[in-house]
């Protein structure tokens, strides 16, 4: 069962170094997972926030920083538990896609089923 969500929710690494407050834009109606090569092998369902609905309360240094490829999608992770946080969407830089495990009180089993986005054939790709 799904639990109530105060806003904004506070989501931590596993250490509990980084944590973020975090305003969803549509709740748990946006739990989506990703088959790009690398969101399939990262695994995690993610939930929609507008970039001003993720705010670093602690451990901001304690956060690292991935890209590759256009570098516009941006993934968020702590230097010392190497958990996946939040990351900054390459199909739109206007969002934030935040990690649900990483919600206080989620147990991402709870979300099923996931929708699914196709990141083998990403609309940026497209020529």
């Amino acid at each position: 069962m799904l639990p109530e969500l105060q806003d904004p929710h506070r989501a931590t690494c596993h250490c509990g170094r980084v944590e973020l407050a975090v305003s969803l834009k549509g709740g748990f109606a946006t739990a989506r997972r990703c088959d790009c090569s690398f969101c399939r092998r990262r695994g995690a369902i993610t939930l929609t926030a507008p970039l001003d609905g993720v705010r670093i309360v602690k451990g901001a240094g304690n956060l690292t920083l991935y890209t590759w490829g256009t570098h516009t999608a941006q993934h968020w992770f702590c230097k010392t538990c190497g958990i996946y946080t939040h990351h900054r969407r390459r199909s739109n830089p206007d969002e934030y896609g935040v990690n649900a495990a990483c919600l206080e009180g989620v147990n991402p089993r709870d979300l099923d089923p996931v929708r699914w986005t196709d990141g083998v054939n990403h609309p940026s790709d497209r020529r």
